[in-house]
Formats: C-alpha cells, sequence, structure tokens
C-alpha cells in the first residue's frame, strides 16, 4: 500500500507555513490520540501516520528532500520519515505539543488523556553536523566514507545510566510517573496544569549514588569512527542524516542525529550544471573545417566522438546519459561536449601568407544562417 502525500495527511498546502503544519498536527493529534480512541486500531493508524507527515514537514531539510524527490527522498534519513516509530518514540519526540495539546492548559476538557498513562521525560541528544568533501567520481557512483567525530558517547562505567552500580530510588514528587499536576485559581475558575516533575526532571526516578566517570550524567567525552553510506547522485549542500549517530543522550535517552553536508571538489574535466555535465573541448581551425575525431574523458572512461567538417565553434554535442545519476535512482543526466575552435596567438611568416590568400576566398567569409541562435541560446534550450 503506497503512501499517502504528508500535506494531504495534515490538510495543509504545499506552501503552508511552520506554525499551520504544527496547528494542523495538534488538531489530528487530538482527533486520533490512543487514549481518546481505546482500541481503535484505524484511529492510531492515523495518529501514526499524523506524527510521521509532522516530522518531515516540521524539518526545513526533510521538507525540501520530500518537495523534490517523494517518499523516496526521506527514506533512510533517519527519525520517522523511513516508518517504524512507536507510541513512545512520538511522544519523546513532540513532547512539546502533547504537553500543551493533552496538559489541563490550552484543553481543560481533555484533561482525561492518558487514562493514567506514565508520561516519563525521555533525553534527547543533540545532532552534528560535519561536512564531507566528495570528488565528482564519488558523487557518481556513490561511496563508502569513514569519518571521525568527536562527539558525547555512552559512558561504559555506567552503561549510561549515570548511577552507580545502576541504583536509583522512585521519585516521591511524582511517585514516578514525572509528571505533576498543580491547580490555580484564576477568575475563571480552578485551573489545572501538569508539567514535569521538578525534582527529578520529569524522569520519574532519582540516582542514588552517582557514577564517578560522568559524574551521573551518563556520558562522556570521546570520539567515534562512523561509516556514511553516501548514494550515487548527491549534490553540493544536500544533507544526508545518520540516525543515532549524533551526541548520545543523558541518562540513557534517545541519541541525536549526524548530519553530513556534501561538498564537491572542484574537476579540473567537467562543470556540473544539476545532473548534468559540461565539458570543453578545443580542436584546432583545420580539424573544425575538415572534421575529426576526438577522445575525450567521461565520469567513468574514455570516448571517441565525431567533429563534423565545417563545425563552427560553440556547437554543442550532447552524450546522452554520461552524467550524474538521479539520486532517488531515477534516470540519469547527460554530457554536454561544447566544441570551441582554437585559434593561435601568434602565427608565422609561412602560416601568414596561407591565411592571407585564403582570406581573399568567398567560402572563407562569414555566411551565418538566418536567425542562428547564439551559444547562450543553444545552451538556454539545453538546460531549459
Amino acid at each position: 500500500m503506497s503512501k499517502r502525500d504528508y500535506y494531504e495527511v495534515l490538510g495543509v498546502s504545499r506552501d503552508a507555513s511552520k506554525e499551520e503544519i504544527k496547528k494542523a498536527y495538534r488538531k489530528m493529534a487530538i482527533k486520533y490520540h490512543p487514549d481518546k480512541n481505546p482500541d481503535d486500531k484505524d484511529a492510531e493508524n492515523k495518529f501514526k501516520e499524523a506524527a510521521e507527515a509532522y516530522e518531515v514537514l516540521s524539518d526545513d531539510t526533510k521538507r525540501q528532500r520530500y518537495d523534490q524527490f517523494g517518499h523516496d527522498g526521506v527514506k533512510g534519513s533517519g527519525g520517522f520519515g523511513g516508518g517504524g516509530m512507536s507510541m513512545d518514540d512520538i511522544f519523546s519526540s513532540f513532547g512539546d505539543i502533547f504537553g500543551d495539546a493533552f496538559g489541563f492548559g490550552d484543553f481543560g476538557g481533555f484533561g482525561g488523556f492518558g487514562g493514567g498513562r506514565s508520561r516519563q521525560r525521555v533525553n534527547k541528544g543533540s545532532n552534528i553536523r560535519i561536512r564531507v568533501k566528495l570528488t565528482l567520481q564519488e558523487m557518481v557512483n556513490g561511496v563508502e566514507k569513514k569519518v571521525k567525530v568527536k562527539k558525547y558517547t555512552e559512558c561504559k562505567t555506567c552503561s549510561g545510566s549515570g548511577a552507580k552500580n545502576g541504583a536509583f530510588s522512585t521519585c516521591n514528587t511524582c511517585n514516578g510517573s514525572g509528571r505533576v499536576t498543580r491547580v490555580s485559581n484564576t477568575f475563571l475558575g480552578q485551573m489545572q496544569t501538569t508539567g514535569a516533575c521538578p525534582t527529578c526532571g520529569g524522569e520519574g526516578k532519582i540516582i542514588k549514588e552517582k557514577c564517578t566517570s560522568c559524574y551521573g550524567e551518563g556520558i562522556v567525552k570521546d570520539e567515534e569512527v562512523i561509516s556514511i553510506k553516501i548514494p550515487a547522485g548527491v549534490t553540493e549542500g544536500m544533507q544526508l542524516n545518520v540516525n543515532g549517530k549524533g551526541n548520545a543522550a543523558r541518562r540513557g535517552g534517545i541519541p541525536g542525529d549526524l548530519m553530513v553536508v556534501i561538498e564537491e571538489e572542484e574537476n579540473e574535466d567537467f562543470i556540473r550544471d544539476g545532473n548534468d555535465l559540461i565539458y570543453n573541448l578545443y580542436i584546432s581551425m583545420p580539424d573544425a573545417i575538415l572534421g575529426t575525431t576526438a577522445e575525450i574523458p567521461t565520469v567513468e572512461s574514455k570516448v571517441k566522438i565525431k567533429i563534423d567538417p565545417g563545425t563552427q565553434s560553440g556547437k554543442i554535442l550532447r552524450l546522452r546519459n554520461k552524467g550524474i545519476p538521479q539520486v532517488n535512482g531515477y534516470g540519469r543526466g547527460d554530457m554536454l561536449v561544447q566544441v570551441n575552435v582554437w585559434m593561435p596567438e601568434k602565427i608565422s611568416r609561412e602560416e601568414r601568407k596561407i591565411i592571407e590568400k585564403l582570406k581573399e576566398s568567398d567560402n572563407f567569409k562569414p555566411q551565418p544562417k538566418k536567425k542562428e541562435k547564439s551559444i547562450f541560446e543553444r545552451m538556454r534550450d539545453y538546460f531549459g
């Protein structure tokens, strides 16, 4: 079964603002919340579907890739875009939304949501952004890169718990729920608000004795060698997310992501335009007049091309499917060979005599075709 369009899921237009997307998601989350629809599998699926759509559309980078490539553009990019989310994932990732929507502050009538379910706080590690330089060949073929990243990692002494010998006690303030409810009197009457427990920070438990290596944080500064699979067809500035390879979270929480920004090394042979490659071929004036064959490089090997007699400087030859593959695996760009006739800056006395003799020939006088396109128009036609 194919996935529905994320904008359709949330009922927003493709140019909707972040705030409009957030409001639409809150509305869907309230409508299909599992505590409001117990034992309703259809409501649960719609609740997850809305969360998945929000997870992509609320992130500028993922939204850009989704707008460009559709669902294929966010596969394996970390988070929920690849599927397989759980309720715990949703509540821990979007706690700011559920804290308002399902507490008592803004939606007093829905204060009963939760059905006694514990909403303990789950720590989230921060993301790390790095830049990786690739050659054109690596961008064409895809590559696996190993990078050394300085980051927070799980403390090995306490296995990330932050507690010596793993000993915890239940928080007496919230009785282990991680949430506390406060009642305040206003001119509208009594209002109830629910928030994270101030004693345990929403975790529901307190460390009895802190680990001596991480001092109760569960994380330490270290470095890790991470293998990154980069698909064929990536472009300069594109960002890939490696799920769970960012900074480790405090006390066994959810690690952040590693965000890899692609940089392209300059190539001395080719100019890149999207998925097309431009190659400047220089030939002599006699070869342009008489015709010739030329051996030129591509990203995979060398090929021979035919130059017809009378080829004009600026002519563009197209080699189909010799460019960059699409990052989603469908199709490939072309290679555009621009022919440039090389003019010598200095000539000998004998050469001058020959050229002066040719100059008198009518055949060597310019005879452009009517309304012949300029080089800029020809390039525009190819790229348009």
